[in-house]
């Protein structure tokens, strides 16, 4: 078994249930956070912070402090069976790829073992 964690847009998540029951995978967490991706800024803006010692009150200052502000995602997993994890790595891709930054991320994880709460028994 594997699991795939995805963090992804909010605007994204409806279309994103709709597309992982679709395809057959209806049981899934999803929940909200907060974070950011790696952000590559061009060193002639760091140079310019450097220069005037303040940011900018511009879109130059604005991509500076994107790199400390905590962007609203959604954060999906799935438990799923190791064959199925192409089919769901391509249905969250399909519907969240927009081709911008800030897309989104997909984790592939190992599940070693799993238990069932109400009997205790392992489930692999």
């Amino acid at each position: 078994m594997k699991e795939i964690m995805t963090f992804i847009r909010t605007n994204k998540v409806n279309a994103t249930k709709e597309a992982l029951a679709n395809a057959g995978f209806p049981a899934f967490l999803c929940r909200p956070c907060l974070g950011r991706g790696k952000k590559h800024l061009d060193p002639n803006l760091l140079q310019l912070v450097v220069e005037n010692g303040e940011l900018p009150v511009s879109s130059v200052g604005e991509s500076l402090t994107e790199s400390m502000r905590l962007i609203p995602k959604r954060f999906f997993t799935l438990i799923i069976e190791d064959d199925q994890v192409e089919l769901a790595v391509k249905t969250i891709v399909n519907i969240n790829q927009t081709g911008n930054p800030g897309d989104g991320r997909v984790f592939i994880l190992p599940i070693a073992e799993t238990y069932g709460v109400r009997t205790g028994e392992n489930t692999l």
